[in-house]
């Protein structure tokens, strides 16, 4: 062989070893990273089952989306839920040759190689495909990476693009892509995005709300049509002209769409703030991290409500639950609270009463100060007692609440917790008497300001609204019926340490007569119900209401007869729900099942039912109950709100007028009202503007007027069911003939 064909051989391996290396060494290198050896890569079963933080949802009974639980505020949705305006300004704006390319665009890349860093052309585009942009959110890249890391990265999510494109569909791509992008203002993917901005669904999107969207993916800070519309404007109007580009629009639709004013005017940032039911969803929140905890996945993790992606159902109607909140606002903003602020006006330490002490009211505003968020925060960063106290006298800017718009101020946080003391507090509940499913809860005036939960939070002395339960044991002894006459006369029990507890009437109306358990329960007399307890027991009270599933602590001391426990809006609510319910209690329940992501059950709830009485004491107790509203301290919701059919309930005012209670009882609802100070010492100084007929009432005279006037809820105005063996007693007490003085057996003496 001639040294002429040694040589060319030479070159020609050189050649081929030159040509063949660098696809050699690529192949190598993408082999290499596809395997894991340049840092995570995600297998198939995780590409099959991309892990993303899912937003649990939280559904009412009607189907309306009531909140999330999230760390991202994502929620997924299919390619056939979104609007192809949306997939139109996307692929028009991003990717345009995306349903031609297989996960990576060569002549996109070469296209930036070319006109953005070497021709300096900034406006000519990225070169990542809608795949690769989807593999960066599914598996985010390290902060602050080095330039060999971001060349690595880059490859990386090559071939996380293309391990996309050959397990998924190219619609599927686009739906997960649009799942997890970030628009900004806590909503991730396209679902919360809708909402958000628009507040409809993603298969409702308009050409021009779809084209704004599309416009915040490239900077959602940069693009906030809220915070910075110019820019949001004009960054649609570029989305827009690149899908009439593409033909997705035609001229004229493009000349009518961009003419159109950008309208924020439905955007709502999508946290535990906002919305309705937010004191549900807070009390929801902690009781399912706690379900959750407890509970294992079939991987073996513990559910999380934050990362699950969970559907929980809830027994809430979202009409009802408006309806409730609407009833609050109507009264507490134009009624109550004005006639508060005037009744305090001018006098000093307002809004406490005069009886209590300065000490009293310095303690209770130190008791605030220490359970502030601000207090702690100093507290924790080692803040000595006496800086803690002078920084509460700093005046600083800060936003406060008043029923008529958030008001933007200065003020020391000393000043504003004497602000908040001025308001009084609501809490309602209602619950479906058959089911125990409750309906509508509302926690307090607003979340964002009053965190604490009226409802399931709080217990507050119950005044007369406890005294149902107490005449419940004389129908059920039958005994007893609403028309049997008794003695309206001072009654005194000797105490077993000797001393005499001897009750007063509020008023001296029909004192010394022969009155019937109907009147006097309508007019809360104490005389009768010191009788009562008299005849029976504490022991056998406090019996009775565990079996209607009050739980709080109650002391067998005869003055819980007037209504002296501490008891919860859910306790009394749902207790009282037992005499539409013809005796059995029902525990009220919120949530019906849980669902993963995938719509499979996890878990269905079943609340706790007990026979508390029988149906015909329930009966008869609600027919007692209903002179409160036809002749007693709830004849109001008759003449000043035109409730004329058949409705039972208890009005309750606590020592002082402290505390403010109604609770009305329908064959198919029954709602309960609070109403009342931060503190006990807040409140009216005189019974006509603190009973709970003027507090708590006209609350639930709101409510079931909306209830009532929207016929998709069915809520019926018919009276409630007789039992089948109706009791001999008579009901009608207009039929009874009234005593002329009281019979012997009814004897002071005897008691």
């Amino acid at each position: 062989m001639t040294k002429q064909v040694l040589k060319k051989r030479k070159y020609t391996l050189a050649f081929w070893l030159l040509f063949i290396s660098p696809v050699v060494l690529a192949f190598l290198l993408f082999f290499t990273i596809s395997i894991g050896l340049w840092g995570f890569m995600p297998s198939f079963e995780e590409l099959e089952n991309p892990k993303s933080n899912l937003a649990s949802e939280i559904y009412s009974a009607d189907g309306a989306l009531l909140g999330t639980f999230y760390i991202h505020n994502r929620s997924n949705v299919n390619y056939n839920e979104i609007s192809p305006n949306m997939i139109n300004a996307l692929l028009a704006t991003e990717d345009i040759r995306f349903r031609y390319h297989s996960g990576v665009d060569i002549r996109s890349i070469f296209r930036v190689l070319f006109r953005n860093i070497i021709g300096g052309q900034r406006s000519a585009g990225g070169g990542s495909t809608l795949s690769q942009q989807l593999a960066k959110n599914l598996f985010p890249r390290q902060e602050s990476p080095s330039v060999f890391q971001i060349v690595i990265i880059k490859l990386k999510e090559w071939v996380t693009a293309a391990k996309l494109e050959r397990n998924y569909t190219k619609d599927e791509i686009i739906a997960m892509y649009l799942n997890t992008v970030d628009f900004g203002s806590h909503a991730f993917g396209i679902k919360t995005a809708s909402m958000t901005y628009f507040n409809t669904t993603p298969d409702s999107l308009k050409a021009e709300e779809a084209a704004l969207l599309v416009g915040l993916l490239k900077a959602p800070s940069w693009y906030h049509p809220v915070r910075n519309p110019q820019r949001a404007f004009n960054r649609r109007q570029v989305v827009l002209t690149q899908m009439a580009r593409y033909q997705y629009l035609t001229p004229a639709q493009l000349d009518s769409i961009r003419a159109i004013p950008l309208d924020m005017s439905n955007f709502n940032i999508q946290d535990q703030h906002t919305g309705i039911a937010t004191y549900l969803r807070e009390y929801l929140r902690n009781e399912l991290r706690a379900w959750g905890q407890a509970r294992i996945k079939p991987d073996g993790s513990h559910y999380d409500i934050y990362r699950d992606g969970l559907r929980i159902y809830t027994t809430i109607d979202s009409r009802m639950q408006q309806y409730a909140e609407e009833a609050v606002r109507v009264h507490m903003a134009n009624d109550l609270q004005p006639a508060f602020f005037r009744h305090w006006r001018g006098y000093n330490n307002a809004p406490y009463d005069r009886d209590l002490s300065q000490e009293q009211i310095d303690r209770n505003i130190n008791n605030s100060i220490r359970r502030s968020d601000r207090f702690r925060s100093l507290q924790n960063a080692g803040v000595s007692q006496d800086s803690i106290l002078a920084n509460f006298r700093e005046p600083v800017p800060m936003r406060v609440f008043s029923w008529h718009g958030d008001i933007d101020t200065i003020m020391s946080p000393l000043d504003s917790i004497w602000y908040y003391k001025h308001f009084l507090n609501a809490g309602m509940m209602a619950v479906e008497p058959q089911t125990g499913h409750v309906k509508a809860y509302v926690g307090g005036n607003d979340f964002r300001h009053f965190k604490f939960d009226h409802v399931t939070g709080s217990r507050r002395q119950v005044g007369s609204v406890f005294k149902p339960f107490l005449y419940t044991l004389a129908m059920q002894e039958g005994e007893f019926g609403p028309c049997t006459q008794i003695p309206n006369t001072p009654v005194a029990i000797e105490l077993p340490n000797g001393d005499v507890w001897e009750p007063k009437n509020s008023s001296d109306d029909r004192e010394g007569e022969m009155v019937t358990l109907q009147w006097a329960l309508a007019n809360s007399t104490n005389y009768i119900s010191a009788f009562l307890m008299r005849r029976y027991s504490p022991e056998a009270l406090i019996g009775l209401v565990r079996r209607m599933g009050v739980k709080s602590p109650i002391e067998p001391y005869y003055a819980i007869a007037l209504g002296t426990p501490d008891l919860s809006v859910y306790e009394i609510v749902g207790a009282q729900a037992t005499f539409a319910n013809k005796g059995v209690y029902i525990e009220p329940t919120f949530i019906t099942h849980i669902e993963d992501q995938s719509g499979n059950l996890i878990e269905s709830f079943t609340p706790h039912r007990e026979e508390a009485m029988s149906e015909e004491t329930a009966w008869l107790m609600l027919e007692l109950m209903k002179g409160v509203v036809s002749e007693g301290t709830g004849r109001r919701l008759s003449w000043r709100y035109g409730f004329n059919h058949p409705i039972a309930g208890k009005t309750g005012t606590t020592q002082s007028n402290s505390d403010g209670w109604f609770v009305g009882i329908t064959p198919d609802l029954v709602a309960g009202v609070w109403v009342g100070g931060e503190d006990r010492g807040i409140r009216f100084r005189d019974l006509s503007l603190g009973q709970g007929a003027n507090t708590s009432l006209p609350i639930w005279a709101e409510f079931m007027t909306r209830v009532y006037a929207d016929p998709t809820l069915n809520v019926s105005k018919d009276d409630f069911e007789q039992p089948l063996n109706r009791p001999h007693f008579e009901t009608d007490c207009s039929k009874v003939q009234q005593a002329e003085r009281p019979r012997d057996y009814f004897r002071r003496d005897v008691f």
